[in-house]
């Protein structure tokens, strides 16, 4: 990944950049329908796994790609994983207060999820 300097952000700004890596053949983990859940990770680095989804359950509900991934970018310079829309209900989020029909979809790094039986 080349530094970042003055001179492209203006191009960044005003056309957008995606951190999509296009030429990797990284095979994808999960598929669509998979019943995955969260790792119930506290590392002293940077992730972006947040707190309230650690440990919990959801499904696989798209694969969106290959894409930098910023846990291990920030600290190292290069690394990419895949990522996908993980679907969970509220209920499973923040309890039995909220309804089993309504869902939050995260997105979320191969690093991230682990497959249930």
């Amino acid at each position: 990944m080349a530094a970042l300097t003055a001179e492209v952000v203006p191009g960044l700004v005003s056309g957008g950049a995606s951190a999509r890596v296009t030429d990797s053949d990284l095979a994808s983990k999960f598929a669509v329908g998979d019943k995955v859940r969260m790792k119930n990770i506290n590392p002293t680095t940077h992730t972006r796994l947040a707190r309230y989804v650690r440990g919990k359950e959801g499904v696989v509900n798209m694969h969106h790609g290959v894409f930098h991934f910023n846990d291990v970018v920030a600290h190292h310079g290069e690394g990419h994983q895949n990522c996908y829309s993980v679907k969970f209900t509220m209920r499973e989020l923040w309890g039995e207060g909220y309804s089993a029909t309504d869902y939050v979809y995260i997105d979320m790094f191969d690093d991230y999820i682990e497959k249930l039986s």
